[in-house]
């Protein structure tokens, strides 16, 4: 007999761990079923659960398939599923298939696993990375009610209306920030190679400089002797700032900042309420429970305001309350959502209701980017040009007095 750990949920839904002796896995999970216990995850002590996983940890790596390849895997695994391909043949197939070289091994770990005995989505728990806490609840909750097919294609939706609201929102936010980096370069590159040159000039006229030049020589003069060292100091403070990001502090810090921002927080939160309510709708219709889909959804809201509110509703169901109502109280809850959400709790059709929320913020994360876009580009076009023109404005006004005192 061998020692399996295990971790699983009870009918009346606690989640319960614990060890059991028993020949192999498959036995210790017809154990657990016998005792009304849902097995989650069941390793054999002692013993690592996927090679593959070793492997890539071994190398420092840590695999993370594209969303565009994760989304396809899913819809054509459903398909297969769907026309009664087994589970092993449906992965050995999309194995070959698949031209990502991440998803390539990740599948074939995940069909070993299976071959071996263990459940779909409990061979999927050792990539992380690939299939996250959302993908493999899913799965399981397919497995469990026996509509795998289903589920799948509800993933691949939910993974493309994700993938499509994120490209939105990251680029409406990558827009100015390329504007600026193009208009940063533009003037280094005038202040560091454009300005000397006419420098030189107005020293073989031997005319004093007008203030607004003298100050543009200046900072060329300062560009000059701290360029490098200004690139190092910004590189290492984007380096440094990222892990301080990184750290739970850093992000509830820097995230409260983020959704305050006038324009930017209220993209940030239209987008967050989207993916919240998306997530919640797809895992509520597939049959996982409230409190689990609240603490999934915490994770992809993408900032810690959001989930922290998300996490407090999830604490007050627990202890017996409604979701609307302690997300009623969240000041970066619009009302509109806490209502919408407690009329679905009273007609019994939350994940109905969740959708119709999904749906309305998805649009105006949509009119929001449009909006931006709309504002920042002539803004940014303004800055630019009026820093440029004043450029070339202190350069040119001692050519004016030369040509001035020339003509008297």
């Amino acid at each position: 007999m061998k020692s399996f750990s295990y971790k699983g949920k009870m009918i009346s839904g606690k989640t319960i761990s614990g060890d059991l002796e028993a020949a192999n896995e498959i036995e210790a999970r017809v154990k657990l079923r016998a005792q009304k216990i849902i097995p989650i995850k069941v390793s054999e002590k002692g013993k690592t659960s996927d090679f593959g996983r070793e492997v890539f940890e071994f190398l420092g790596l840590e695999p993370k398939a594209k969303s565009k390849d994760l989304q396809v895997f899913t819809r054509q695994f459903a398909t297969l599923i769907n026309s009664g391909v087994p589970i092993v043949q449906s992965l050995d197939i999309l194995t070959q298939q698949t031209t990502s070289p991440v998803l390539k091994k990740v599948l074939q770990s995940v069909k070993t696993n299976v071959e071996n005995g263990k459940r779909l989505g409990d061979s999927m728990d050792g990539w992380p990375k690939v299939f996250d806490r959302l993908y493999m609840s899913l799965v399981r909750a397919g497995e469990e009610g026996g509509v795998l097919d289903t589920i799948l294609n509800r993933l691949a939706a939910y993974i493309e209306k994700s993938v499509k609201l994120k490209n939105k929102v990251v680029g409406a936010l990558w827009y100015p920030a390329g504007i600026m980096v193009v208009a940063v370069a533009v003037i280094a590159v005038l202040l560091v190679y454009v300005i000397p040159k006419f420098e030189a000039i107005f020293k073989s006229a031997n005319q004093e400089l007008p203030t607004p030049t003298q100050i543009v020589i200046e900072v060329s003069h300062f560009l000059q002797a701290h360029l490098i060292g200004m690139i190092l100091s910004l590189f290492f403070s984007i380096v440094a700032l990222n892990r301080f990001y990184a750290t739970k502090r850093g992000r509830r810090l820097f995230d409260a900042i983020f959704i305050q921002i006038p324009i930017f927080g209220t993209l940030i939160q239209k987008a967050g309420i989207a993916r919240f309510s998306r997530t919640m709708s797809t895992m509520l219709s597939s049959g996982v429970g409230i409190l689990d889909s609240l603490e999934i959804s915490s994770n992809v809201v993408g900032n810690n305001v959001l989930e922290v509110a998300i996490l407090r509703a999830k604490t007050a169901i627990s202890e017996g309350k409604s979701i609307a109502q302690p997300l009623s109280r969240e000041p970066f809850i619009p009302p509109m959502v806490s209502q919408m959400i407690g009329i679905g709790e009273t007609t019994g059709a939350l994940d109905t209701m969740f959708g119709k929320i999904a749906d309305f913020y998805e649009e105006e994360v949509d009119a929001a980017v449009d909006a931006m876009t709309s504002i920042m580009e002539p803004l940014m076009m303004v800055i630019l040009g009026t820093i440029i023109a004043g450029l070339v404005i202190a350069m040119y006004l001692p050519i004016f007095q030369l040509a001035g005192a020339a003509g008297k």
